[in-house]
């Protein structure tokens, strides 16, 4: 019975909890019918309803054909599409905490002490993820990064943890 036609029988309000529990007894009585013999329909003679099942079929193994590489396949396409996707490299040289009121007393020519050393390596990511690390050059009046050190994909999983 659908859960409003036992709420209009009974009156009242049936529980989530107490209808899972209706439902299971249900189930149950019907297998148990279905155990003594009544293949075809289980009765639940205390809701007086008719649950209909199938009779069991034997199982048989399924049986598949062997995959194969097909004859005259081409190799698969070039990836070429997508060297053409634009991505965000960025140059990091360093890090600092700052308070608020520190923050707010910067002016121009106010020197910020970062957490690298003069002369150590940068890091380059590529989307946000640590990918290399670089020293930084001038190029035609502009700075550039020469690449020292690409990061393993071995360390890069390492640092997603840390």
């Amino acid at each position: 019975m659908a859960e409003e036609e036992i709420k209009q029988e009974t009156k009242e309000e049936i529980s989530p909890e107490d209808l899972m529990k209706m439902w299971e007894e249900a189930l149950k009585e019907a297998s148990q019918a279905q155990r003594e013999g009544d293949e075809t329909t289980g009765l639940s003679e205390a809701k007086g309803e008719v649950i209909e099942t199938k009779p069991s079929q034997a199982s048989q193994p399924m049986t598949f054909k062997e995959l194969s590489p097909a004859r005259g396949a081409e190799p698969p396409q070039e990836l070429d599409f997508i060297l053409d996707l634009p991505l965000e490299v960025s140059v990091e040289i360093g890090r600092t905490k700052m308070q608020i009121k520190d923050l707010l007393k910067l002016t121009q020519g106010s020197i910020i002490e970062l957490d690298r050393i003069a002369g150590e390596p940068v890091d380059i990511y590529v989307n946000g993820k640590l990918m290399a690390k670089g020293e930084v050059v001038v190029v035609n009046e502009r700075f550039g990064v020469r690449v020292t050190e690409i990061i393993s994909a071995q360390d890069r999983v390492k640092r997603l943890g840390s």
